[in-house]
């Protein structure tokens, strides 16, 4: 079935606009359908992210930048509903396996949200 890129676009803008679900934490290990394994310690906290209108059928957001503690590997991203807490949407593999980290930094994600044509 084909869909419309006026149909993609307000599917994906129904979505990845919902701001009050657009906060995005990094894992150590896969966060499966729970959100497991999410990065405790430091100054790390979960960043809330905004996407752009959809063009095309997909928006993807500038980047959410997360304080990461010394002594972490990350692997994997999760969207939240909630700063804390909060009900777990979806998650998935960092690109190029994520980032190892020996001393404090920082891991920027870039999240894109998409409709098959």
């Amino acid at each position: 079935m084909a869909h419309s890129v006026a149909f993609r676009n307000a599917a994906v803008n129904a979505v990845a606009q919902n701001g009050a679900h657009n906060w995005f934490s990094l894992h150590t290990g896969d966060p499966g359908t729970s959100g497991a394994n999410e990065v405790i310690g430091g100054s790390y906290a979960r960043i809330q992210a905004t996407f752009p209108a959809s063009a095309n059928g997909a928006s993807t957001t500038a980047g959410a930048t997360h304080n990461v503690p010394a002594g972490t590997t990350v692997t994997h991203f999760g969207r939240w509903s909630a700063v804390s807490g909060g009900t777990f949407f979806t998650g998935g593999a960092l690109p190029n396996g994520g980032d190892t980290f020996g001393s404090p930094g920082t891991y920027t994600n870039v999240n894109t949200v998409s409709q098959p044509a």
